[in-house]
């Protein structure tokens, strides 16, 4: 028992392969790309709490079970950390103008080759940008900083510049999951906010560059998407839709698996329009989930007032160019196996529906769905092999004089290996048929990325 131990004598329980908690630490390694692998051999509690501590030490937000881990091993935790903060503190004695001692920073450079056949049909639809076929070679630089005042509480902020995804900017058919707008090439403050404790189960946030999605009771979706941003969180849908704001949000965990969260973004607080007023672009989601380690449910109702606008990331061109208000549902499950390595993936699965206001062209209603699969440590260990497919949300009961909107289908493959605990490569191919405003939309891309982690 760690609570009978003292110092760093190791005199700990051992924690077998066969434990579930052993598996619990494998799987947090692997998924927060850490540079562990303790597949096969048994480890001791302190052992485990030095993982926990290099996976968990710096991130902006936790996992049901990984707040499991936390507390099972806070006694280990509370020792390592007391250690590194009196080492830190006696080398910033010596060390001029280093970080505070509550200061973390990691980062990534993301290198991204990508060609898209289709394209120009595309742009000739979107009327947006001058995309081509060509092959574009691309960039992303990104570091976090996490700066904690009580312990407890976190500062995010995320600096990141990127340049190079010409071809890849219609959002949803073919705007990959690393990309940006084309033009961007200044190194600038791409999200902050403010995380805090309110009690042992209530957390709020709170910043003037924040996406809802990081403010949500639960994961939505196990689907790591490597390609398209569209396959992010079961589908980047109804609700979870990418659109940086002032927000601010509510979290409820109530420690058994139930948790609910209430999220509000205002893209008009940061211009002359104000927050919160009449002409005010606004979204506000109600999520509720159940999570357990192997599987999750959620419900998440999102209500959005004069065009909020992100609906174009897993959406129909007839979709993304309504502006009616709009209320939706976006519905998520997820399981995955107890082991990894085998013929069986993890699902994720989405169903999304919208309901417009006041239509007086266009569609009333529209609707979508999504499904990722996931192989975990499939030929080698830490790999990935990925596969989602779906239907972005699509334009439904239609007006009088409208006609029937496109069946839009997408789908990607990938497959994401480390030659270093640092570097992870990623080969992928992806594509669709009428992706966007007509019959003649087909795509199919291709693109190798590398992924420098430090």
């Amino acid at each position: 028992n760690s609570s009978n131990s003292a110092g760093l004598s190791n005199n700990f329980s051992t924690i077998e392969p066969t434990d579930f908690i052993h598996q619990s630490i494998n799987d947090l390694a692997k998924s927060r790309g850490c540079s562990t692998d303790i597949t096969g051999r048994s480890i001791s509690r302190y052992e485990a709490a030095t993982i926990v501590n290099s996976c968990l030490g710096d991130v902006a937000e936790v996992t049901t079970l990984e707040r499991s881990l936390i507390d099972e091993f806070s006694s280990e935790l509370a020792l390592i950390r007391g250690r590194i903060d009196g080492l830190e503190a006696r080398m910033n004695d010596y060390e001029a103008g280093a970080f505070s001692t509550t200061t973390t920073l990691d980062g990534k450079a993301v290198f991204n080759m990508n060609a898209i056949n289709g394209n120009t049909e595309l742009n000739n639809a979107s009327k947006k940008s001058a995309i081509t076929e060509a092959v574009n070679f691309a960039y992303v630089y990104q570091m976090n900083l996490n700066t904690s005042f009580t312990g407890d509480d976190n500062l995010y902020v995320r600096l990141k510049n990127h340049h190079g995804w010409a071809n890849s900017g219609i959002k949803g058919p073919t705007y990959l999951n690393e990309g940006g707008d084309a033009s961007n090439d200044n190194l600038e403050v791409d999200k902050i906010w403010y995380t805090f404790p309110l009690t042992d189960k209530w957390t709020a946030t709170v910043g003037p560059r924040i996406e809802n999605y990081y403010m949500l009771a639960a994961t939505p979706s196990v689907y790591k998407a490597k390609v398209l941003k569209g396959f992010r969180f079961g589908g980047h849908g109804a609700a979870f839709g990418a659109s940086t704001s002032t927000g601010a949000g509510l979290k409820y965990e109530a420690g058994n698996g139930f948790a609910t969260s209430i999220t509000l973004n205002d893209k008009s607080a940061a211009n002359t329009t104000g927050l919160l007023t009449e002409g005010a672009q606004t979204k506000v989601n109600l999520m509720g989930a159940y999570t357990q380690d192997n599987y999750h449910i959620s419900a998440t109702f999102t209500s959005q007032r004069n065009d909020f606008g992100h609906l174009e990331y897993y959406g129909t061109k007839a979709i993304a160019d309504q502006k009616n208000d709009v209320d939706g549902w976006a519905l998520r499950a997820w399981w995955r196996p107890d082991e990894t390595g085998t013929a069986v993936p993890s699902v994720s699965v989405g169903y999304d529906t919208v309901s417009y206001s006041d239509v007086t062209s266009g569609y009333n209603e529209g609707a979508g769905y999504n499904v990722g699969l996931n192989w975990n440590d499939l030929f080698q260990p830490s790999d990935t092999l990925g596969f989602a497919f779906g239907q972005p949300i699509k334009g439904e009961d239609p007006v009088a004089g409208q006609a029937d909107d496109v069946d839009a289908f997408l789908w990607e493959l990938y497959y994401s290996f480390k030659p270093n605990d640092s570097i992870e490569v990623v080969p992928a191919i992806w594509g669709g048929t009428d992706v966007y405003s007509d019959k003649d939309d087909d795509i199919f891309g291709a693109m190798l990325q590398t992924t420098f982690k430090f």
